[in-house]
C-alpha cells in the first residue's frame, strides 16, 4: 500500500521539499517517470483509518505523531505549512501544494512511538 499526494505541477517542487523535510527522506526520480518522486523511506510503520469529516471534500491526509507539538508545528511552519485550524489539542496544517495534515500528540503505544519516532536537530 502506498501514500500518493497528487499534487498540481507547478506547486511539486516546493511540495517534495515540504514532505522530504518533514519526514526526513532523501528523495528519487525514477528515471523516464519524473512525474514521481519518491519519499525514500518515509513511512515504514503507518495505520489506515477512514474518518467521517464535515465537508464534501474527499481527500488523504496525514498525521505527524509528536511528543512536542508546539516544536513541531512550528518546524513545519519553517519548511512552508500553513496553520489552518484546531481540533482538541491536534493542529490542522496545509502543506505547500495544499495537502491537509495534522499535527498530532502521541496516541500511538509508547513502543511504538519510541521505535518509530525521529528526533530532529
Amino acid at each position: 500500500m502506498g501514500v500518493i499526494f497528487d499534487t498540481p505541477a507547478a506547486r511539486v517542487g516546493s511540495e517534495v521539499s515540504f514532505w522530504a523535510g518533514a519526514l526526513g527522506t532523501p528523495t528519487y526520480s525514477p528515471p523516464g517517470e519524473e512525474q514521481f518522486t519518491a519519499l525514500v523511506g518515509a513511512v515504514p510503520d503507518f495505520f489506515t483509518v477512514v474518518q467521517a469529516v464535515g465537508d464534501d471534500a474527499p481527500r488523504y491526509h496525514v498525521d505527524i505523531e509528536t511528543d512536542d507539538l508546539a516544536a513541531e508545528v512550528e518546524r513545519l511552519t519553517a519548511l512552508g505549512a500553513e496553520s489552518v485550524g484546531r481540533w482538541k489539542d491536534a493542529f490542522t496544517m496545509r502543506s505547500p501544494g495544499g495537502h491537509v495534515l495534522c499535527v498530532v500528540p502521541v496516541h500511538s503505544d509508547p513502543e511504538t512511538f519510541a521505535r518509530t519516532a525521529h528526533t530532529w536537530p
